[in-house]
């Protein structure tokens, strides 16, 4: 018998991908919140069933254009490589999304600022129609602030290391939440941080949607689709 074959990310209808472009092309020109600090940091336009949603860019990835692309992100990507799934792999075949998609600037007391509630909701839009397209198995919150946009207020000691069944903006899927991997943060790195951290991943390596990450995309025909209609919130 033939063997089966996993499901790959380019199984999805190319016209996912051309709604992302629209969406992403959009989203680049928001100017929404006069606090927040331009540009707008998007991912590629892949159409994945894995969402993984940060908090928001750092002062570095203006000028690289890409998210988690300083240190939070080279902490990131070396956990995701320990379950087989590099940073490469990861940016082609998984969607980068965020609470909100600008960088706050500073605090007062030193550090990136908290983003307000009000451009935490501003942004929250664009999040809604990304899941609304992408319909995603798998949603991966990354710190509590994104944590926090699925699931209630708890200390991460008794949410780290657990899936979760979720309505995330009307669509039904798994939540599996990480800790922030910020160099100023410690939690991970001592326990039960490290043990819970560990568990998390495991969660991740196990779970059918990430199984799409390691099958390298087949090649995809491109579609014009008509632009989908306003923002929704």
């Amino acid at each position: 018998m033939p063997r089966a074959t996993r499901p790959s990310v380019a199984s999805r209808p190319a016209s996912d991908i051309a709604r992302l472009e629209h969406h992403l092309a959009e989203l680049k020109s928001c100017a929404r919140c006069p606090g927040m600090i331009g540009p707008v940091i998007t991912p590629r336009a892949v159409a994945a069933r894995v969402y993984l949603v940060g908090q928001a860019p750092g002062p570095r990835e203006g000028a690289l254009g890409r998210p988690f692309a300083w240190t939070a992100g080279r902490t990131l990507f070396a956990w995701f490589a320990s379950i087989g799934v590099d940073e490469e792999a990861f940016r082609s075949r998984a969607y980068i999304a965020a609470v909100c998609r600008c960088f706050p600037g500073k605090a007062n007391g030193g550090g990136d600022r908290v983003p307000g509630v009000d451009e935490i909701e501003a942004c929250s839009g664009w999040m809604r129609r990304e899941i609304g397209i992408l319909r995603p198995r798998l949603i991966v919150p990354v710190g509590r602030l994104a944590i926090e946009r699925f699931m209630p207020p708890a200390p991460l000691a008794e949410i780290i290391g657990q899936s979760y069944r979720v309505c995330a903006f009307g669509h039904d899927c798994e939540v599996i939440p990480l800790p922030h991997p910020s160099g100023a943060s410690t939690w991970f790195k001592r326990e039960p941080g490290r043990g819970l951290l560990r568990r998390a991943l495991d969660l991740l390596g196990a779970h059918p949607a990430w199984s799409e990450l390691t099958v390298p995309p087949l090649p995809r025909a491109r579609v014009t689709a008509r632009a989908p209609g306003a923002l929704d919130g």
